[in-house]
């Protein structure tokens, strides 16, 4: 018991450290237990076959696919248009949907189905994800006192009701206690706890490995960096003119970034609702037509120029402002390799353009930068070296080309629009996958494991996404967290210290009446279910709480309640729950961000049980 403590203490004071990654600590956990001998080395590994750590793989797998297949991002546009941009109602919407979610099927299902959608939320409006998947996973935990069976704590303590000779909690006991728990909860998050929060993970898609937004690149290469749109009228002078003919880039010094349809001109009848929010493949023989909305760069004098042979009013735009680059096209930078085939070849030679589907806009060679505005033919005849990178202009999809193109040339850096889903056609089927899933497992037809790891297969086996993604998108962090720290519960409870902790607890709470034996159960509940599963936590506090309610002569109702409500309330540690595992590796969150979010809503979430317990469950 001793060394299981001092195994406690050593990884609880790496964890609140954040000098060694978390799963590395739970590494060290399985081997301290199989060394100092208080578990066999088969016990000490136990973890990585337990169900759970294979559900939440699984699960993982099951979130992949809600993003390969589009599900995410409409749900998370759903949302969002709810929520708009601001980070509060964002966090709000989430965190109800998540709660209500985990009514009805477990709170690691409900996290591993929100978390995509709260990514792709928060990229969509710029936002960290951190600001959202902690509040989604403190709702899905606190969501399990909604219903009997949301969550197994809830199971647990009504079973041990029933086995007393009581009436077992009914399906809704729980709800009015869930209904303040979860209201407090957004509130406190809405408030408080998101000024608390990290913003670690970076807030659009891709920016970890050097994504840049369009004025950092074209500062980068010395393009201009003043950006303006128009929309050519009917009447225009420039409708049925050619880039090429107009030679803006020689003449002006006016690159044409995109070309899309103004959406006023949609609601007049100028245009297909087709073009909406994508841009036409621009080349020399792109022609201007009415309704068309230009995006350009270039100097002031240089747009108001362009914008006076349109026509046009000249409106300016921000680099970040909203719909600024249509959804199907980008930029990124090229790097050409040493062993490349393009050196020594000219733009035109290899026909890059007709080749790639993309546009040269610049080369920066050395010190050097060459544009397409200081003369076309000088850039499309210059002949390529090793260490030339290119900026090009074109479509997603002919970017998602030249990045296979890994023995010439290496994608550096992009920027652009949202790519579309890739599986998207496959989006029924995985609505019906999930959904099937998240009957079984509410109904009870399929142990949860089963459940997940049969829609797992299915959505393989149906295409919505490759074996190969799927073993990829599994957060193998989080799952060798759960499964190194699932032997450490195991190692207390065989030792006998949670049973000394629990006896410790009823000798100290126990006769001092009904509020004080309710704090005391919720302390040392919530306390255990730190460092242990919330099951158990309750299967282990359950016993101890009747007990304890006989001792002091009250109904044992309430007690178990709050021993329900402590099990929910696993805020403070990343391992106390595969519920706040599952967040740790998507939000980049460290130990101590548990602790600065979690302990105060801590202690109000025993500070509201107190008080409606008891008016809920009198003694």
């Amino acid at each position: 018991m001793l060394a299981v403590f001092l195994i406690l203490a050593g990884a609880t004071a790496l964890f609140v450290s954040d000098r060694v990654r978390l799963d590395v600590v739970a590494l060290l956990v399985v081997l301290a237990l199989a060394l100092t001998g208080v578990l066999t080395p088969q016990q000490a590994l136990a973890g990585f076959a337990d169900p759970l750590v294979v559900m939440i793989a699984g699960l993982f797998v099951v979130g992949f696919a809600i993003v390969n297949t589009g599900l995410a991002s409409a749900v998370g546009h759903a949302l969002g248009r709810l929520a708009g941009d601001s980070e509060p109602r964002m966090m709000a919407a989430v965190m109800l949907a998540t709660g209500l979610l985990s009514a009805f099927m477990s709170s690691t299902g409900t996290v591993a189905v929100m978390l995509p959608i709260a990514t792709a939320m928060a990229w969509r409006a710029k936002v960290s994800p951190s600001k959202l998947l902690l509040p989604a996973a403190f709702a899905a935990l606190v969501g399990g006192m909604l219903t009997l069976i949301a969550t197994p704590p809830n199971l647990v303590v009504s079973g041990a009701l029933e086995g007393v000779g009581r009436a077992p909690f009914g399906f809704f006991a729980f709800t009015p206690l869930g209904v303040a728990m979860l209201l407090v909860t957004v509130l406190y998050m809405v408030f408080l706890g998101r000024r608390l929060l990290p913003a670690a993970a970076p807030a659009t898609p891709g920016v970890g490995a050097g994504e840049a937004d369009l004025v950092e690149v074209a500062e980068r290469y010395g393009l201009p960096v003043r950006l303006g749109r128009l929309t050519l009228g009917a009447a225009s002078p420039l409708v049925g003119d050619t880039l090429r003919g107009l030679r803006w880039p020689e003449r002006l010094g006016v690159l044409v970034l995109s070309i899309d349809t103004e959406p006023a001109a949609v609601r007049a009848g100028l245009r297909s609702r087709r073009r909406l929010g994508r841009s036409k493949r621009l080349g020399p023989d792109t022609r201007l037509s009415a309704g068309d909305r230009l995006l350009l760069q270039g100097s002031r004098e240089a747009l108001e120029a362009v914008a006076g042979l349109a026509e046009a009013p000249l409106e300016e735009v921000g680099a970040l402002g909203d719909d600024l680059v249509p959804a199907n096209l980008g930029f990124a930078e090229v790097l050409l390799t040493p062993r490349s085939s393009w050196i020594g070849n000219s733009l035109a030679t290899l026909r890059f353009r007709e080749r790639f589907g993309v546009q040269v806009v610049a080369l920066q060679r050395g010190g050097e930068r060459l544009l397409d505005g200081s003369g076309a033919n000088r850039l499309a005849e210059t002949r390529l070296r090793f260490g030339d990178t290119l900026l090009v202009q074109g479509p997603l999809a002919a970017i998602d080309r030249l990045d296979a193109e890994r023995l010439d040339a290496v994608v550096l850096s992009e920027t652009g629009g949202e790519r579309p889903a890739p599986k998207r056609r496959r989006a029924p089927v995985a609505v019906a996958v999930l959904a099937a899933m998240l009957v079984s497992m509410s109904a009870g037809w399929l142990a949860p494991v089963v459940a997940v790891l049969v829609a797992v297969l299915a959505l393989v086996l149906t295409g919505c996404l490759t074996a190969e993604e799927a073993y990829r998108s599994v957060q193998w962090q989080s799952v060798v967290l759960i499964a190194g720290m699932l032997p450490l519960a195991t190692a207390l409870e065989s030792t006998g210290g949670v049973r000394l902790l629990a006896d410790a607890a009823v000798a100290a709470f126990g006769g001092s009446g009904f509020l004080v034996l309710l704090a005391g159960t919720y302390v040392v509940t919530a306390g255990l279910g730190q460092v242990m599963s919330n099951t158990a936590t309750a299967v282990l506090m359950a016993p101890v709480a009747l007990s304890a309610a006989e001792l002091v002569g009250v109904r044992p109702e309430g007690v178990l309640m709050m021993v329900a409500l402590a099990s929910a309330s696993s805020f403070c540690t990343p391992m106390s729950t595969p519920v706040n595992t599952l967040v740790v590796g998507p939000g980049q969150y460290r130990f101590m961000d548990f602790v600065r979010v979690g302990l105060p809503l801590q202690v109000l979430m025993g500070v509201v049980g107190l008080v409606l317990v008891p008016w809920l469950f009198p003694a």
